[in-house]
């Protein structure tokens, strides 16, 4: 009889075991507000394809991150959160190979070359090891960065010590040669130094005209042929919050992970760009193409900073200019596509 009820206790905490596993909760790092569409969208279905390949093992909640979004590296890492993402372009020093996704005209929009970002990174770039004590579930752009204004510019010389918002990466490199004032701030931070005019402008795709409602504090749009900048983004998961999952549910979650997310983070950021361009358009955004003497400006600047970048990733031991090249080519073909 006490065998026996040895027995049970053992089955019973066999049970409890399994139920607490069934109830694993991912807690993900994020920051923007709510209604952005990596909070209100992107996470929603990742969320539900995560609980539909682990039976409902795992579920996934957002933690929003007061602090500056940089720091979201750090708090998966060391087991803060259990997954997160954040933009590259914050912490310069980590992360050089990731510039290659976002050096100018690439010509092609968010969804496109994050298909290719991610394909071109396991082909060349996840050998330096960057995201080093991550487990990297994506990689994703936003659309085109442009140039967006309180007051007008007759052309880019005008915009020499002009106050711009950068976020960091290329966008940074853009304002030098532009030879503006950038002021370093967050995306949650743009719409308050906008409205208190604090800045006179900033680096950033269309879309957040309606996600962070710049269609409330700048009047002007200037556009590049082919897109200044794109931004490079991470989604990441702690390597201690996989390894307390069970080996069946651990592969279930990382099956969600990789191109297909990478895409699926693309296509929503394309999609804000376009809800981006109505909010301007119903506001009465002023919307210009650079002129053709601007453009071979900028061609220059490019050039310049493509030169820059080969020669700071030359001990990363990638093939960088060949990876480049092939991630120009991948994207570019996608974007065709999806023209058809």
């Amino acid at each position: 009889m006490k065998h026996l009820k040895i027995t049970l206790t053992a089955l019973l905490l066999v049970g409890y075991s399994l139920t607490a596993q069934a109830e694993k909760q991912m807690t993900v790092g994020t920051w923007l507000g709510p209604s952005h569409t990596m909070n209100e969208n992107f996470f929603a279905q990742w969320s539900k394809q995560i609980s539909d390949a682990t039976n409902g093992d795992v579920t996934l909640k957002l933690e929003y991150h007061k602090g500056h979004p940089k720091e979201v590296f750090d708090l998966v890492e060391d087991g803060t959160y259990d997954a997160g993402w954040s933009f590259h372009g914050y912490i310069p020093g980590r992360f050089k190979l990731t510039v290659m996704a976002e050096l100018p005209l690439l010509g092609a929009g968010a969804q496109a070359a994050s298909t290719a970002y991610w394909e071109t990174y396991e082909k060349y770039l996840a050998k330096a090891n960057e995201h080093d004590g991550l487990k990297l579930a994506a990689l994703f752009m936003h659309g085109p960065g442009q140039i967006q204004m309180r007051q007008p510019i007759s052309n880019l010389a005008d915009m020499k010590g002009k106050k711009i918002r950068v976020g960091g990466g290329v966008q940074g490199l853009i304002g030098k040669n532009m030879g503006i004032a950038a002021i370093a701030a967050p995306g949650s931070k743009v719409y308050e130094i906008l409205s208190q005019g604090v800045a006179d402008g900033v680096f950033m795709p269309v879309g957040e005209q309606n996600s962070l409602r710049l269609s409330e504090v700048t009047k002007h749009i200037y556009e590049v042929p082919g897109g200044m900048y794109l931004g490079s983004f991470a989604i990441f998961i702690s390597p201690d919050f996989l390894d307390s999952l069970n080996s069946k549910t651990r592969k279930a979650l990382l099956k969600t992970t990789g191109k297909d997310l990478s895409t699926l983070a693309g296509k929503l950021w394309e999609e804000n760009d376009d809800n981006g361009y109505t909010a301007a358009k119903k506001a009465g955004i002023e919307v210009k193409t650079l002129s053709d003497a601007d453009v071979q400006t900028f061609v220059g600047y490019s050039k310049q900073i493509e030169a820059d970048w080969l020669k700071d990733v030359a001990g990363r031991n990638v093939d960088a200019k060949k990876a480049l090249a092939d991630f120009r080519k991948r994207a570019r073909a996608y974007q065709k596509k999806m023209q058809k």
